[in-house]
């Protein structure tokens, strides 16, 4: 049964209202949105921001019918670049568009973004869903994440001018694939093997987890602690996003054996024959953010993390170099 637009508004309204805070000043009715910035309580405040999709993962999400990870996952991939550079998100926008409006299942997609907004005290500010049934088939859909964070300027986490050698490297764990490597999962496995068990669930459930957001252990440390550089590994693996925070004279060792290497990717490598350079340069291996600090401090770090519950692991460190990431 087809609803109304005031209906369908009014339902996305009371979606997106649950993680204003007093800031914001914009409804849906207004062709932007509003956000005031100047009771913040920063002294020279930095606007940061960054836009990312889900990619491939979308696919299985759609067959699979799981639409609130897309959700998740679109806010996740944002959250976690503007935290690279120490910035707390302020708000979010979406951008949906489809072949077919199904409210339903834009309603799921938008409380799977909700959900995670109101986890890091962000708000789901705005956004705009396009019906393109000319680019788009029925039912398909494609999303894209805007989030914008904000940051006192000598806080800036800026690798390039923080990260020294014989700094440390220091890794969280991912949640699983993240939202990288899809194409080629996908032209591995077949729509059969996705619904295979797999550590006595279907696959495909396991490559849905959601990316995991960081954004609660690196504030608790960036309180605390003087962090060099944070890395969100993503496409390319860890070499091409560790690559990018590096000053032109330093490199980083990354020692694998010291990484926990989870089981789905083993399991994608044995199934799709994959080399070791096309695992590791493709996706994270079981590293879902980087921290870079120093030696003296490790330590500290590390406790502050086991006391946050979190799995933390030393795998590599900073040498003289030309901005190169090797991986022994």
């Amino acid at each position: 049964m087809k609803k109304s637009n005031k209906t369908i508004c009014k339902k996305i309204n009371k979606i997106i209202e649950n993680t204003y805070n007093n800031r914001v000043m914009s409804t849906l009715d207004h062709f932007s949105s509003f956000y005031r910035i100047y009771e913040c309580g920063y002294k020279d405040p930095i606007l940061v921001s960054g836009v990312d999709g889900v990619g491939t993962k979308l696919r299985l999400a759609i067959d699979c019918k799981k639409y609130s990870v897309i959700g998740e996952d679109c806010f996740a991939m944002c959250a976690n670049d503007v935290l690279c550079h120490g910035a707390r998100p302020l708000f979010f926008l979406d951008y949906l568009a489809c072949g077919k409006l199904d409210f339903t299942i834009v309603e799921k997609i938008l409380q799977g973004i909700a959900i995670s907004c109101k986890k890091t005290n962000t708000c789901l500010i705005g956004g705009e869903t396009a019906e393109m049934p000319g680019i788009y088939k029925k039912y398909d859909y494609d999303i894209a994440g805007f989030c914008v964070g904000i940051v006192e300027k000598n806080h800036i986490v800026d690798g390039k001018k923080l990260i020294q050698e014989k700094d440390i490297l220091i890794g969280l764990p991912s949640s699983g694939v993240h939202s990288n490597g899809f194409s080629i999962i996908r032209n591995i496995f077949s729509k059969e093997d996705f619904m295979n068990s797999f550590q006595e669930k279907p696959f495909y459930e396991t490559l849905l987890i959601p990316t995991r957001i960081y954004h609660f252990p690196i504030h608790a440390l960036l309180k605390e602690f003087l962090i060099h550089g944070l890395a969100h590994i993503t496409g390319g693996g860890i070499s091409d996003n560790l690559s990018r925070i590096l000053p032109e004279n330093l490199s980083a060792i990354v020692e694998k054996e010291r990484i926990p290497i989870q089981p789905v990717f083993n399991y994608i490598q044995k199934k799709g024959n994959l080399s070791e350079h096309k695992m590791w340069n493709t996706f994270n291996m079981g590293v879902g953010m980087i921290i870079v600090c120093s030696f003296q401090e490790k330590y500290s770090i590390l406790n502050q993390l086991h006391l946050l519950r979190e799995k933390p692991f030393i795998l590599g460190h900073i040498v003289k170099g030309n901005k190169k990431v090797f991986l022994k």
